[in-house]
């Protein structure tokens, strides 16, 4: 009990564990499925995932375009296995394409539609997303990974994007690698979605979360997106970081290349106030039935998070 407090009352060490439960496969089958913790861990997670199916994410991405946001969905999951099973999951992806109202983007992982299998069906099934999304007029975004498959999603993002000009790809300020990548993508057309980063990463190639570095690379980043034109979105919940980039971007406009974006229950009075400066804003949601690894990202990034959980868990 002594242990379970200190960790409770050091926000580093909540992270650390968390991020360590995320990436834990063994407890990302159990604990949804467990009699007794997989109700109460849904209960939190229904704080920040938009149900388990297609269905149940459409009325959640209405509220968003209600709202006067973008809307970006994704189909949650991540290395899949199962070369069968990841074509299937692509067929989620490619009814969301059809299905999902106006103003509303796709994003998903590679690594949930084959990465983890092989780049080459990784490739194959993205094209498929990608044929269907640009069917539709709708933008597919990339998601980032863990850095040991940063080499490999950029790969197949650059492939992608030899053949379609809407399908962009999120990079994560936390790398040292950052900014090199994104002088690459430039000469890429899709969008492109920077945000902190919420992996666990060894600090030799990446910023420590704490780090006033992190906040400074960002800017960075953020400074040569809004120099480029190119079509980009903020993602952050992070005030200040937030009014820095506004404050860089100039005079707000509704047609601007960029977006804020924040993501489903987290910082809606963040996307209202840059909507009402006259910014473009998006709101992601997310859904599906494997929401471990992403909650407890969630919860890591801001371990005051887990008080909230408490009481959701208990409600």
């Amino acid at each position: 009990m002594r242990e379970d407090l200190t960790m409770v009352n050091d926000p580093a060490q909540a992270a650390q564990v968390l991020r360590t439960m995320a990436l834990d496969e063994g407890l990302k089958a159990r604990i949804p499925g467990d009699p007794v913790l997989g109700p109460l861990a849904r209960k939190v997670a229904g704080r920040y995932v938009a149900g388990d199916t297609v269905d149940d994410a459409l009325p959640r991405v209405a509220g968003i375009l209600a709202r006067g946001h973008r809307a970006n969905a994704e189909y949650l999951g991540e290395s899949c296995r199962d070369a069968e099973r990841a074509v299937r999951e692509t067929d989620v992806f490619v009814d969301l394409a059809r299905r999902l109202p106006p103003g509303c983007s796709v994003s998903l992982d590679l690594s949930h539609i084959g990465l983890a299998i092989s780049a080459d069906l990784a490739l194959e099934n993205g094209a498929r997303i990608a044929e269907a999304t640009a069917a539709t007029g709708r933008e597919m975004i990339i998601s980032a990974e863990g850095s040991e498959r940063t080499d490999a999603v950029l790969a197949v993002h650059r492939r992608l994007g030899e053949r379609f000009d809407h399908v962009g790809v999120t990079v994560q300020a936390r790398l040292h690698r950052t900014a090199e990548d994104l002088a690459g993508l430039l000469a890429l057309p899709g969008r492109i979605r920077l945000v902190k980063g919420a992996f666990l990463e060894p600090e030799t190639i990446a910023y420590a979360r704490g780090d006033r570095s992190l906040a400074d690379a960002y800017l960075r980043g953020a400074q040569v997106l809004a120099e480029s034109g190119h079509l980009c979105s903020f993602a952050t919940h992070d005030w200040d970081l937030i009014h820095a980039v506004d404050a860089l971007l100039g005079a707000p406009s509704a047609d601007a290349p960029w977006e804020f974006e924040t993501l489903l229950g987290l910082g809606p009075d963040r996307i209202a106030a840059m909507a009402e400066r006259g910014h473009p804003t998006r709101e992601y949601a997310v859904f599906g039935t494997e929401w471990w690894l992403y909650v407890c990202n969630r919860l890591a990034e801001d371990p005051n998070r887990l008080f909230q959980a408490l009481v959701d868990a208990a409600d």
